[in-house]
């Protein structure tokens, strides 16, 4: 039986950065191919990459949001494609501009169906949300690392608010032992 630590898939990575100045995203959504504003709908520039496959929302203030990255290295590799676009448009950018990571979303399988219900009595209901009226998952805030799982029926994870990779297996491998020692895993 393979490790559900194993079956980690990363599916979203959050960053943003800044160009520490202001732009004109009119001007910018003229002059960039595929660019999408509409500022009645959105106060940003949408400026998608295909590889990487991610979308950088760029704002009038500077700052840069990537988002749909499956990686950090694909979230440097898109913000670089924007970054070297910028600077064909003769908007200067620092040689190599700081990036942060705000969130990374992964996904997981424990292997097993769980039971919701048992779950949120044994792992202490002021860290735990769980109206299954409202969401079919058990939300579980989790202290270290700093990050929010969700639990479903099927034993299916979602852990978000991570900021690094390791987060990820580090609140798996966690939240396995809770269970275990809940004698509700399987």
């Amino acid at each position: 039986m393979t490790s559900p630590a194993d079956s980690i898939e990363i599916q979203n990575v959050v960053a943003s950065t800044g160009i520490g100045q202001e732009l004109d995203l009119e001007a910018l959504a003229d002059d960039l191919p595929g660019a999408d504003f509409n500022p009645d709908n959105f106060p940003g520039l949408v400026y998608r990459t295909q590889n990487p496959k991610a979308a950088a929302l760029i704002f009038r203030s500077g700052k840069i949001v990537c988002t749909g990255a499956k990686s950090i290295d694909d979230v440097h590799e898109a913000l670089g494609i924007i970054f070297d676009k910028l600077r064909g448009l003769s908007i200067p950018v620092e040689e190599d501009p700081e990036i942060t990571v705000q969130n990374i979303v992964s996904s997981a399988d424990l292997g097993h169906n769980l039971n919701l219900n048992a779950l949120a009595i044994g792992l202490g209901l002021e860290d735990v949300e769980y109206e299954p009226e409202q969401f079919p998952g058990l939300v579980y805030r989790m202290d270290e690392p700093k990050v929010v799982i969700l639990l479903f029926g099927s034993g299916k994870i979602v852990i978000t608010g991570g900021k690094r990779t390791d987060d990820a297996t580090t609140a798996v491998e966690q939240i396995v032992e809770r269970i275990q020692n809940l004698g509700l895993l399987g």
